[in-house]
């Protein structure tokens, strides 16, 4: 028997609240994280919503906090924040230089209170308190039991992101880096920011969110952000500094699927929808053939007739057709229904019109029945349904921003990726579930969203979860367990898949690869940072001392920041996963490890999957290590066995001992070996002792 969980992606990453099972897991969501604040940086909060409640026996709020609640519009700090919300502030003015008073605007509220809906999502999805009996419009969709990801930690706001007429969301540089000095300085633990600069990156790293995080990173504070919806083309991941975790987003094992029954041809099709929560409809089948002189569902097209309370059949690859274009033609011809065919999948939505998403060979199906006819076929459009656990997941988004890093070639980017898709959250009771206020006048406590700002609070929900557990950790301690640990396999034991590109997910589309909360409780081995090592990041990447001195927190005296007369790979930046964008003779990478499993006295051996085309050498290939928290050099030499111009391949190195420890790190590198034959060895790494090094010239 299936249940279905509300927020059912805290579930897929086996962090459930049934006591049948993964007991081990339900107690780290509930034995960690009173003692950590998250920090969210968008657009507010809807303090009302369950999500936010103060829960019975809540501890008091750790004493180190040094923010407050501010009072604006609509929003009392005395009724609105609790034990559970402890902190909410408001970023106006550089919204209101570029866009005018917020007081004279009807629709925004000048106050730490979410009018777009997206600030209330996400931190809902990251730290909200336990809420029972949550759904979807208040149906069986999805019912269940709400919660964060780290549902005992303390949530502060900062609202930075202000909506439009149009719930269309404005972050200024200025409101954010300023939001991000505040909450480093109230005591936050973990920073979720589900916002981002698109590239390209003109300014290299001088924006708003890669300074803040950079602050973040100098005073112990992990930072979380999405990787950008701009996929699947390559290359426009977002938030691409080394010192922040960047996220992909792809699925999770739930659907909603609904079936419709094709009376005369007595077959039936299977889709998904949000819309038929209610009760089946019954409706005559047409085709944009049928309607519309140009043959798709353009609503400027002329339309040949109107037929009331059909359902219309429309495809997104005739004529380019968008899903808001289709609505406004099956409104237009006064249609019952919509049944819109999309080629590459993309994340539903909440619609207020009914709607059905079936993918081309299922939508086909039904037009090759209906075209010969010369009447229209019947249809009945069944109830949706919510199930789980028989789709294969995870998959990435269609719309999940690639890799490469287009600042800096030589760091994996996106990190890591975890759920994003149709992902159920608080939301403000007065805003429109699907941000169209002109046709949709529901009120919901619980919304459907997509996208890359869905997967990353569930980072920054385990990221909180891992700092409540292991309050030593840094940063890149953090961020190097929750890569090491994840997974690259679905549910059917197969290699995860990326939609758009329509092949085997890469480094480039999952980073690491999907996170896995229980395990990077215990990564086994760590790659740990400091500020210096991100110091002589931006000198590799052309930075002078004046320009660092910029970017830090507290200016440093200048005989500390000295860059190195000559640039060098950052390729040796001791990152979990390790990328050599142009390969054209043998190359030595060194990184360093931390003892943090179990037991002082550990053995680790490696195992090497080799990018197609690139020699690799390990050495040594066993890290023995003797006491907690040491650590231990090796290197990997990568050495070109084929011609090529510079495309990528992929492989891993593992690090296992005998206790089920696997750390994991990508290997992505890019052979360039055209007109190089006589080209000298080159190293990215300095050494003293030439005999450590295998293949060195």
């Amino acid at each position: 028997m299936l249940h279905s969980h509300t927020t059912r992606s805290w579930d897929f990453l086996g962090l459930p609240l049934t006591k049948t099972h993964e007991s081990r897991a339900t107690s780290i969501q509930l034995a960690y994280g009173h003692n950590i604040i998250v920090g969210v940086i968008d657009s507010g909060v809807w303090p009302e919503s369950a999500s936010f409640r103060e829960e019975p026996g809540m501890k008091p709020i750790p004493s180190r906090w040094r923010g407050k609640c501010e009072k604006g519009v609509r929003f009392n700090p005395k009724k609105d924040c609790n034990r559970k919300l402890i902190g909410a502030k408001y970023y106006p003015r550089g919204y209101e230089a570029l866009y005018g008073s917020l007081v004279q605007k009807k629709f925004e509220y000048r106050s730490a209170r979410d009018f777009a809906g997206h600030g209330t999502h996400t931190a809902s999805t990251a730290a909200g308190s336990i809420a029972t009996g949550a759904s979807f419009t208040k149906t069986n969709l999805a019912k269940g039991v709400a919660r964060g990801g780290a549902p005992r930690a303390r949530i502060a706001v900062y609202k930075a992101c202000w909506g439009d007429e149009n719930y269309d969301l404005h972050c200024p540089e200025a409101d954010v880096l300023k939001a991000f000095d505040d909450a480093l300085h109230d005591g936050v633990d973990v920073i979720s920011a589900s916002i981002g600069l698109n590239p390209p990156y003109d300014d290299g790293l001088n924006y708003s969110s890669a300074i803040g995080s950079f602050h973040a990173m100098q005073v112990g504070v992990t930072v979380v952000f999405s990787a950008g919806n701009l996929g699947p083309l390559p290359g426009l991941v977002s938030s691409v500094q080394p010192w922040a975790i960047s996220v992909a987003a792809s699925s999770i094992d739930r659907t909603f699927p609904t079936r419709i029954d094709v009376v005369e041809g007595n077959f039936s099709v299977v889709g998904e929808s949000f819309s038929f929560t209610n009760k089946p409809i019954t409706a005559l089948l047409v085709t944009a053939d049928n309607l519309f002189k140009d043959g798709t569902c353009n609503e400027t097209a002329a339309v040949d007739s109107v037929i009331p309370g059909k359902a219309l059949l429309c495809f997104a690859d005739d004529g380019f057709v968008s899903l808001d274009g289709a609505t406004r033609a099956a409104r237009k011809v006064n249609a019952s229904a919509l049944i819109f065919v999309e080629t590459l999948p993309k994340p539903e939505g909440p619609d207020v019109f009914p709607t059905v998403y079936l993918d081309f060979v299922q939508g086909d199906k039904l037009r090759k029945f209906q075209k010969p006819l010369s009447d229209y076929p019947t249809v009945k459009i069944g109830h949706t349904k919510t199930v789980i656990g028989k789709s294969v997941a995870p998959r990435v988004a269609f719309f999940s921003s690639r890799g490469p890093n287009s600042v800096e070639l030589d760091i994996l980017k996106p990190d890591i990726t975890a759920p994003g898709l149709n992902i159920l959250a608080a939301w403000p009771t007065e805003t429109p579930p699907t941000l169209i206020k002109k046709y949709d006048n529901r009120s919901v406590e619980w919304n459907f969203q997509s996208g890359t700002s869905m997967s990353c609070p569930h980072v920054s929900g385990i990221a909180a979860l891992l700092k409540s557990a292991h309050p030593d950790w840094s940063p890149a301690v953090i961020r190097s367990a929750l890569m090491t640990t994840a997974y690259t396999k679905d549910n059917s034991l197969d290699e995860i898949f990326s939609e758009g590109t329509v092949s085997v997910a890469d480094p480039f589309d999952i980073g690491a690869g999907h996170v896995h909360p229980v395990k990077a409780m215990d990564p086994g081995l760590v790659y740990d940072m400091k500020a210096s090592d991100y110091i002589l990041f931006l000198c590799n990447i052309g930075y002078t001392e004046e320009q660092i001195q910029a970017i830090l927190l507290c200016p440093a005296s200048p005989d500390l920041i000295s860059c190195p007369k000559s640039r060098k790979s950052n390729s040796n930046l001791n990152y979990p996963s390790i990328t050599v964008s142009d390969l054209r003779s043998t190359v030595t990478i060194t990184r360093t490890v931390r003892n943090v499993g179990p037991c002082k006295f550990a053995v680790y051996f490696t195992s090497i999957v080799k990018p197609n085309g690139v020699e690799v050498v390990v050495w040594p290939r066993v890290l023995v290590f003797s006491w907690f928290r040491q650590e231990i050099t090796y290197y990997v030499t990568l050495i070109p066995k084929k011609k090529s111009r510079g495309r990528y391949d992929f492989g891993e190195i593992v690090w296992s001992d005998c206790f089920g420890h696997k750390v994991r790190s990508p290997l992505v590198v890019s052979v360039n070996t055209f007109n190089t034959e006589n080209s000298a060895s080159a190293s990215a790494v300095d050494h003293d002792d030439d005999d450590q090094l295998i293949n060195e010239a």
